[in-house]
Protein backbone atom coordinates (compact mmCIF):
# COMPACT_ATOMS: atom_id res chain seq x y z
CA UNK A 1 0.00 0.00 0.00
CA UNK A 2 3.02 2.40 1.34
CA UNK A 3 4.61 1.68 -2.49
CA UNK A 4 1.70 2.34 -4.75
CA UNK A 5 0.97 5.49 -2.45
CA UNK A 6 4.70 6.41 -3.42
CA UNK A 7 4.00 5.60 -6.91
CA UNK A 8 1.40 7.22 -7.15
CA UNK A 9 2.97 10.00 -5.46
CA UNK A 10 6.04 10.43 -7.93
CA UNK A 11 3.85 10.16 -11.05
CA UNK A 12 1.72 13.14 -9.60
CA UNK A 13 5.36 14.55 -9.41
CA UNK A 14 6.08 13.97 -13.14
CA UNK A 15 3.19 15.14 -15.04
CA UNK A 16 2.94 18.09 -12.86
CA UNK A 17 6.52 19.11 -13.86
CA UNK A 18 5.65 17.72 -17.63
CA UNK A 19 3.19 20.67 -17.32
CA UNK A 20 5.09 22.85 -16.01
CA UNK A 21 7.78 22.60 -18.56
CA UNK A 22 5.10 22.49 -21.54
CA UNK A 23 3.52 25.92 -20.16
CA UNK A 24 6.73 27.38 -20.33
CA UNK A 25 7.75 26.13 -23.72
CA UNK A 26 5.01 27.40 -25.41
CA UNK A 27 5.19 30.70 -23.69
CA UNK A 28 9.08 30.63 -24.54
CA UNK A 29 7.85 30.21 -28.21
CA UNK A 30 4.80 32.49 -28.17
CA UNK A 31 7.58 34.98 -26.83
CA UNK A 32 9.97 34.52 -29.74
CA UNK A 33 7.49 34.54 -32.91
CA UNK A 34 4.33 35.27 -34.07
CA UNK A 35 2.99 33.46 -37.19
CA UNK A 36 -0.64 34.53 -39.48
CA UNK A 37 -1.33 31.71 -41.89
CA UNK A 38 -3.18 33.81 -44.93
CA UNK A 39 -5.44 30.75 -46.96
CA UNK A 40 -5.66 32.22 -50.57
CA UNK A 41 -9.09 30.28 -52.24
CA UNK A 42 -8.55 27.16 -50.92
CA UNK A 43 -11.24 24.88 -52.13
CA UNK A 44 -11.24 21.38 -50.09
CA UNK A 45 -12.60 21.82 -46.27
CA UNK A 46 -10.43 18.95 -45.71
CA UNK A 47 -7.22 20.74 -46.55
CA UNK A 48 -8.34 23.75 -44.42
CA UNK A 49 -9.12 21.72 -41.63
CA UNK A 50 -5.81 20.28 -41.72
CA UNK A 51 -3.60 23.72 -41.82
CA UNK A 52 -5.85 24.42 -38.80
CA UNK A 53 -4.08 21.33 -37.11
CA UNK A 54 -0.89 22.20 -38.15
CA UNK A 55 -1.30 26.35 -37.24
CA UNK A 56 -2.40 24.78 -33.53
CA UNK A 57 0.49 22.58 -33.57
CA UNK A 58 3.08 25.23 -34.33
CA UNK A 59 1.59 27.71 -32.12
CA UNK A 60 0.31 30.22 -34.67
CA UNK A 61 -1.58 33.39 -34.20
CA UNK A 62 -3.83 33.07 -36.59
CA UNK A 63 -5.47 31.93 -40.05
CA UNK A 64 -6.93 34.32 -42.47
CA UNK A 65 -9.68 32.81 -44.64
CA UNK A 66 -9.36 34.52 -48.25
CA UNK A 67 -12.30 34.10 -50.92
CA UNK A 68 -13.98 30.71 -50.57
CA UNK A 69 -11.57 29.03 -48.78
CA UNK A 70 -13.91 27.40 -46.08
CA UNK A 71 -13.65 29.10 -42.71
CA UNK A 72 -15.48 27.88 -38.97
CA UNK A 73 -17.86 26.55 -38.39
CA UNK A 74 -18.06 24.64 -40.79
CA UNK A 75 -18.82 20.19 -40.37
CA UNK A 76 -15.93 19.15 -43.05
CA UNK A 77 -13.64 21.37 -41.99
CA UNK A 78 -14.49 20.90 -38.44
CA UNK A 79 -13.82 16.88 -39.14
CA UNK A 80 -10.55 17.10 -39.95
CA UNK A 81 -9.69 20.02 -37.77
CA UNK A 82 -10.54 17.98 -34.53
CA UNK A 83 -11.55 21.21 -32.32
CA UNK A 84 -8.23 23.27 -33.37
CA UNK A 85 -10.64 25.73 -35.34
CA UNK A 86 -12.00 26.33 -32.14
CA UNK A 87 -8.32 27.00 -30.96
CA UNK A 88 -6.76 29.16 -33.74
CA UNK A 89 -8.42 32.28 -34.33
CA UNK A 90 -9.59 32.73 -37.89
CA UNK A 91 -11.17 35.98 -39.98
CA UNK A 92 -12.39 35.93 -43.15
CA UNK A 93 -11.35 38.38 -45.82
CA UNK A 94 -12.67 38.97 -49.71
CA UNK A 95 -9.55 38.14 -50.92
CA UNK A 96 -5.03 37.74 -50.37
CA UNK A 97 -4.63 40.65 -51.07
CA UNK A 98 -7.07 42.40 -48.75
CA UNK A 99 -5.48 40.58 -46.53
CA UNK A 100 -1.61 41.36 -46.80
CA UNK A 101 -3.07 45.12 -46.62
CA UNK A 102 -4.36 44.58 -43.79
CA UNK A 103 -1.72 42.63 -42.07
CA UNK A 104 0.73 45.64 -43.33
CA UNK A 105 -1.66 47.93 -41.43
CA UNK A 106 -1.59 45.96 -38.15
CA UNK A 107 2.39 45.59 -38.07
CA UNK A 108 3.62 42.63 -39.73
CA UNK A 109 7.08 42.77 -40.59
CA UNK A 110 7.12 40.12 -42.99
CA UNK A 111 4.55 38.90 -45.42
CA UNK A 112 5.64 35.70 -47.36
CA UNK A 113 4.27 33.97 -50.43
CA UNK A 114 4.60 30.29 -50.22
CA UNK A 115 4.73 29.26 -54.08
CA UNK A 116 7.18 27.67 -56.73
CA UNK A 117 8.25 30.55 -58.50
CA UNK A 118 11.93 31.37 -60.11
CA UNK A 119 12.57 34.19 -57.57
CA UNK A 120 11.92 31.87 -54.95
CA UNK A 121 13.95 31.20 -51.71
CA UNK A 122 13.52 27.50 -49.75
CA UNK A 123 11.89 27.79 -46.96
CA UNK A 124 14.93 27.12 -44.75
CA UNK A 125 17.47 29.36 -46.20
CA UNK A 126 15.36 32.33 -45.92
CA UNK A 127 16.03 35.07 -42.87
CA UNK A 128 12.62 35.70 -41.38
CA UNK A 129 11.11 38.50 -39.67
CA UNK A 130 8.66 38.33 -37.00
CA UNK A 131 5.46 38.89 -36.81
CA UNK A 132 5.13 36.85 -40.37
CA UNK A 133 2.61 35.95 -42.42
CA UNK A 134 3.03 33.20 -44.75
CA UNK A 135 0.29 33.15 -47.73
CA UNK A 136 -0.59 29.79 -49.08
CA UNK A 137 -2.64 29.16 -52.71
CA UNK A 138 -4.89 26.85 -54.28
CA UNK A 139 -3.15 23.87 -55.05
CA UNK A 140 -4.40 24.70 -58.91
CA UNK A 141 -4.02 28.66 -59.42
CA UNK A 142 -1.35 29.15 -56.96
CA UNK A 143 -1.29 32.29 -55.11
CA UNK A 144 -2.85 35.59 -56.85
CA UNK A 145 -0.42 36.85 -58.95
CA UNK A 146 -1.44 40.61 -57.14
CA UNK A 147 -0.95 39.18 -53.83
CA UNK A 148 2.50 37.83 -54.73
CA UNK A 149 3.46 41.36 -56.07
CA UNK A 150 2.54 42.89 -52.41
CA UNK A 151 4.26 40.11 -50.61
CA UNK A 152 7.91 40.87 -49.35
CA UNK A 153 9.22 37.60 -50.91
CA UNK A 154 8.67 34.01 -52.12
CA UNK A 155 9.60 30.77 -50.67
CA UNK A 156 9.18 27.29 -51.29
CA UNK A 157 9.52 23.95 -51.12
CA UNK A 158 12.15 22.40 -54.14
CA UNK A 159 10.40 19.54 -55.98
CA UNK A 160 12.36 16.57 -57.15
CA UNK A 161 9.83 14.32 -59.01
CA UNK A 162 7.61 15.40 -61.87
CA UNK A 163 4.82 17.19 -60.14
CA UNK A 164 5.11 20.14 -59.77
CA UNK A 165 3.38 21.06 -56.18
CA UNK A 166 2.32 18.75 -52.96
CA UNK A 167 -0.71 18.84 -51.11
CA UNK A 168 -1.10 22.53 -49.55
CA UNK A 169 -1.17 20.95 -46.25
CA UNK A 170 1.71 19.16 -46.44
CA UNK A 171 3.15 22.16 -48.05
CA UNK A 172 2.37 24.08 -45.21
CA UNK A 173 3.64 21.78 -42.39
CA UNK A 174 6.85 21.19 -43.96
CA UNK A 175 7.32 25.23 -44.65
CA UNK A 176 6.37 26.09 -40.91
CA UNK A 177 8.60 23.65 -39.43
CA UNK A 178 11.28 24.90 -41.57
CA UNK A 179 10.73 27.75 -40.06
CA UNK A 180 10.59 27.14 -36.33
CA UNK A 181 13.83 24.55 -36.67
CA UNK A 182 15.73 27.67 -38.57
CA UNK A 183 14.60 30.20 -36.10
CA UNK A 184 15.49 27.41 -33.23
CA UNK A 185 18.56 26.73 -34.29
CA UNK A 186 18.86 30.84 -34.36
CA UNK A 187 18.31 31.07 -30.65
CA UNK A 188 20.54 28.06 -29.57
CA UNK A 189 23.37 29.92 -31.57
CA UNK A 190 22.83 33.18 -30.18
CA UNK A 191 22.44 31.30 -26.69
CA UNK A 192 25.57 29.54 -27.46
CA UNK A 193 27.54 33.08 -27.83
CA UNK A 194 26.58 34.72 -24.80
Amino acid sequence: MIAKRAKKGILVEIIAKVAKFRTQHKMKQQEHFEITFVLDRLRSAHNTGNIFRIAEAAGAKEIIACGYTPAPPHPKLAKTAMNADKLVPCRQMTDSLEAVKTLRAEGVRQILAVERAENSHFAWEFDYKFPLALVFGNEALGVDEETIAACDAVISLPMFGDKESINVGNCAAAVIYAIIAKHRMANKLHDEVK
